[in-house]
């Protein structure tokens, strides 16, 4: 096959997000599934690093992040920009790409800022678009929906926009949680991804500093009753026809799957899980269900509560950008439903080129 037949993959990572370290992570994994044996005869990879400024390093400097010749830290030294200009894309050679494959984590890019930036390259991009990205990263949005749909989720309530500093709201909101909600609970930033800004309260005293803590993040806030669940996920690919994949669970020794658990700990993966053919089917109905409601195609991985007590089924979340690292269960889902990394990524480009 001849250099030109290739596609060249324009795969951006970092980001101006409180993720940013996640996704070069993430990108280390897919840029060398690319340059495997067998996708080096189809793919070019062009990097597109994001510093943690917001600024574009060049696809040399980027590469030589993926591949551990400089560090991610470094401070820009090349004369990308010039901040007189308004296109801050002048000084970045992106004419050739032939299909974005964006890995930003969280705000900034999984919440679809990304792709609406992307949108005007005129080139076609791995992953939803604006809008199920939008949705999909938003909390609050993302529950409304489903509750209209009645898909099944734990109790929760939102809060936006409030004056903590203001005594007599503060205790109101406090109130309205005790009133509404059962110990334990999770509050959580609208707009966050890892479990980042996430807190587990289990008393009365602790709600003011979790809220304080989630509007750090953001401004819109979450509130939802824990559940003594089992943390059961479903990857999804797939454009006009969606497609699920093994149902995998994941076991931790922490109190909750916080960001540690995701990323440092070594937890215990079952895949596929050890549950009923019933409920296996069940989760991957609602899984499909709820990624077309949301206008959520490509990829995704969509998180289940299952709760022990009861067996009953709760959608937690979708994450259309999941990770991909070496603890990701993303890639491990697929690894198991009979695609490996490097199968994987060539997927879902053909996915988005409908071939």
């Amino acid at each position: 096959m001849i250099e030109e037949e290739k596609k060249c993959i324009g795969l951006i990572f970092g980001g101006y997000s409180n993720e940013h370290e996640i996704s070069i992570s993430s990108a280390k994994t897919v840029f060398h599934a690319f340059n495997s044996e067998i996708n080096k005869q189809r793919f070019i990879v062009k990097a597109f690093y994001i510093d943690k400024y917001g600024d574009w390093l060049d696809s040399d400097l980027s590469e030589k992040i993926l591949i551990g010749e400089v560090e991610n830290n470094i401070k820009k030294t090349q004369k990308i920009f010039n901040q007189e200009k308004i296109n801050f894309l002048d000084g970045i050679e992106f004419q050739n790409i032939d299909v974005w494959f964006p890995l930003l984590h969280g705000f900034n890019g999984e919440d679809g800022s990304i792709h609406g930036l992307l949108k005007y390259t005129k080139k076609p991009l791995v992953g939803c678009g604006i809008l199920g990205s939008a949705l999909g990263m938003d909390k609050i949005m993302t529950k409304t929906i489903f509750s209209n749909l009645k898909i099944p989720q734990v109790n929760y309530l939102a809060f936006q926009n409030e004056d903590f500093n203001n005594g007599e709201i503060k205790n109101k909101l406090i109130n309205e949680i005790l009133e509404k909600l059962n110990f334990p609970l999770f509050v959580k930033p609208s707009n966050s991804g890892s479990s980042l800004g996430i807190s587990k309260v289990i008393n009365q005293s602790e709600i003011l500093q979790a809220l304080e803590k989630a509007q750090e993040i953001d401004p819109r806030i979450l509130v939802e009753e824990g559940l003594e669940a089992r943390e059961i996920e479903c990857g999804i690919i797939g454009s006009s026809k969606i497609i699920t994949s093994e149902i995998g669970e994941v076991k931790y020794e922490s109190d909750w799957y916080d960001y540690d658990s995701k990323y440092f700990s070594n937890n215990k993966i079952t895949i596929p899980a050890e549950i009923d053919s019933k409920i296996t089917k069940e989760i991957k109905e609602i899984a499909i269900k709820s990624c077309k409601a949301l206008n959520i195609f490509g990829f995704a991985r969509v998180d289940f509560f299952l709760e022990k007590s009861s067996n009953k089924i709760f959608l937690n979340e979708i994450n259309t950008i999941p990770g991909f690292t070496k603890n990701s269960m993303f890639p491990m889902l697929w690894k198991a439903s009979g695609l490996n990394i490097e199968q994987l990524v060539a997927k879902l480009v053909d996915i988005t080129l409908d071939l």
